[in-house]
């Protein structure tokens, strides 16, 4: 009997607030329940994909148009390199996550695939291996190269994406305040990566890149140093979201009542359209969740709250 191995790869924020491109996060519902696609793979006669789950008639009806076969498609040609065979593999996928929402949906099932294969196939990989594959695979939705969702879905935490040799990026755990909540909302609509993207200019003037800079820094100063005035001050995104506000109806209105609600900051999560918030415990980020979803619901979305704290584990597999 053919062994099957179940991986999941959690939800994520990337752009976390202050970091566009450069840090991201990995999302556990604080009710224990695990948030995120899983993927299912056993060595078969013929590669195929079954798709499942919430979200599955959303996915391609082409099986190769699939993020989970693209991505399997590049782990083919990474063990070719190495000199090592590849079996067919037969995949689920249960899709959980919806598309195009801003919490890492293509991450997660991108992660997951490449999880459930590395140990279907003996851990041929390292975990860098790993997350170089996973990089490529996103750019087919992103249009580019990041890693702020597949990272933290991978690895897990609240991670920074420093410098490594020939342009790389490494990931680089950053502690995160474990009595803050994560209040994350996903409004019914759908905005595209590519999209979102496409706002972003190519070059920054001098001056709003040393803020971008300074923010970021200072937040980050904040994180190691517990210093909740300087946290409070720089949970923002002084880039991207003044570009990519109007791409979420009602964003303003959204952010503004999560304020009025007390949330320690309020913006979108990834390029949008769902945003998050960072309450001080979980009956305020309950309140905050309530305002938040009432914004939306008065802008024209229904919409669903969780309340979330960071995933340490990241990807794992399923017994």
């Amino acid at each position: 009997m053919s062994m099957t191995i179940r991986a999941l790869a959690p939800a994520s924020i990337g752009n976390f607030a202050a970091g566009f491109d450069l840090m991201g996060a990995a999302l556990a519902p604080l009710d224990g329940s695990l948030w995120g696609d899983v993927v299912s793979a056993t060595a078969a006669r013929e590669t195929s994909l079954e798709v499942t789950g919430p979200y599955a008639h959303l996915m391609p009806l082409i099986p190769s148009q699939n993020l989970v076969l693209k991505t399997f498609d590049f782990m083919r040609e990474a063990l070719k390199a190495k000199g090592l065979p590849c079996p067919e593999v037969a995949f689920t996928l249960q899709k959980n996550l919806p598309r195009s929402s801003g919490i890492g949906s293509s991450a997660s099932s991108i992660v997951a695939t490449l999880v459930a294969c590395q140990v279907l196939l003996g851990e041929p990989f390292t975990r860098s291996e790993l997350l170089g594959l996973a990089g490529r695979a996103e750019s087919l939705v992103s249009g580019s190269v990041h890693l702020d969702n597949v990272a933290p879905a991978l690895h897990g935490g609240l991670l920074l994406l420093v410098p490594g040799e020939a342009g790389s990026s490494k990931p680089r755990a950053l502690p995160w305040p474990a009595e803050l909540v994560i209040v994350v909302v996903h409004p019914q609509m759908e905005l595209a990566t590519e999209l979102a993207r496409k706002v972003m200019p190519d070059l920054l003037p001098l001056s709003e890149a040393l803020y971008f800079a300074q923010n970021l820094a200072a937040f980050v100063h904040a994180l190691h140093t517990k210093d909740q005035e300087i946290f409070v001050r720089c949970l923002r995104d002084v880039l991207a979201e003044p570009r990519r506000a109007d791409l979420v109806p009602g964003f303003r209105a959204v952010q503004s009542a999560a304020l009025e609600a007390g949330a320690l900051g309020c913006t979108l999560s990834g390029s949008g359209p769902s945003v998050f918030a960072v309450a001080e415990s979980a009956e305020h980020g309950e309140e905050v969740a309530a305002a938040i979803q009432a914004a939306f619901t008065t802008a024209g979305y229904e919409s669903e709250a969780r309340l979330c704290g960071v995933d340490p584990q990241g990807a794992r597999v399923l017994a």
